[in-house]
């Protein structure tokens, strides 16, 4: 395959950029032209349509990963239109090139989509309802991609963490270190997903895909769910965190957690209170069903553990 990879910085395109090149040749791209490891990529900002046209024109993908996002949920509500360029706009220009030059384009998603409102695991084809400037930009982005004809995958995750970037777990790991005591929402529920794990269920997905025949995988492509298995909250996820980290000598001390309320900590925008996705589709169809949660901590804790001294995260 001659794969496209865009947001390769990111933590989910961190995590593809490895196992992707055994499908194949792998092209990278960044907003920035640079890659965390001091390598050089590809430069495109999704902001900017002729730049992305004309990275694409350059590579001709057989493949189109796009891990690029805007993932600034509470800043989207300030910056509508910057989101929905990037989620939405950007992802149609993908899709219309992708449609023209019968590429297929893997595209991630959310549980932003949906808002939360009901406590069982959300299907595919459920209602969506999205809370905020940033799921539905998220949602317009998913339409698109559907109605553009190109052979697709939506990949639709939630609560992802890995040991680089920005993300909930390194949070807790330095404001654990900072301080005695952490107000942690005890209200909201998900399931958290490694970045490592979403990358390697992407590229057996490609895999399972290219042994189909054309009419199975015609069948097969569409939205599916992919998050690790069970649930908890925050405040669940905060302790396992800790607890982890100190076991792996992360941490010397754990900070005292208190559960609090969604509305004893107001954000910006609002969050779906129930955020678990059903990945029932995703086994049926590609025999694929990511471990509990509690597995991919002690991997990602492991990972920073052999990674950094006492304390030290970044």
């Amino acid at each position: 395959m001659n794969i496209l990879l865009l947001g390769a910085n990111g933590q989910v395109g961190h995590e593809l950029r490895e196992p992707l090149a055994r499908l194949g040749r792998v092209a990278c791209a960044s907003r920035t032209g640079t890659l965390d490891d001091a390598g050089s990529c590809t430069s495109v900002d999704l902001a900017d349509s002729e730049a992305l046209l004309r990275v694409l024109e350059t590579n001709k993908p057989d493949v189109i990963v796009n891990a690029a996002a805007y993932t600034a949920v509470d800043r989207a509500e300030d910056e509508p239109d910057l989101a929905d360029r990037i989620n939405h706009l950007a992802v149609a220009e993908i899709a219309g090139w992708a449609a023209r030059n019968e590429a297929r384009v893997v595209h991630y998603s959310t549980d932003y989509v949906f808002d939360g409102s009901d406590p069982k695991p959300r299907q595919e084809d459920d209602p969506t309802g999205p809370l905020g400037a940033y799921g539905r930009s998220k949602l317009a982005g998913e339409a698109a991609l559907r109605a553009s004809g190109a052979r697709h995958l939506i990949l639709r995750t939630a609560w992802v963490y890995a040991a680089r970037g920005q993300n909930f777990l390194r949070t807790m790991l330095r404001l654990g270190a900072e301080r005695e005591e952490l107000r942690i929402v005890d209200d909201q529920i998900g399931s958290p997903t490694p970045a490592r794990w979403i990358a390697g269920a992407t590229v057996h997905i490609l895999q399972r895909l290219e042994r189909m025949k054309e009419q199975e995988r015609a069948l097969a492509l569409g939205t599916y769910h992919l998050t690790a298995s069970q649930r908890c909250s925050w405040f669940e996820f905060a302790a396992a965190i800790f607890e982890a980290a100190r076991q792996r000598g992360l941490l010397q001390r754990i900070p005292r957690l208190l559960p609090i309320a969604s509305s004893d900590y107001p954000t910006r925008a609002t969050r779906p209170a129930f955020s678990v996705l059903d990945n029932a589709r995703l086994a049926l169809v590609f025999g694929l069903q990511l471990p509990p949660w509690r597995e991919g901590l002690r991997e990602v804790i492991g990972e920073l553990a052999d990674a950094h001294p006492i304390g030290e995260t970044r």
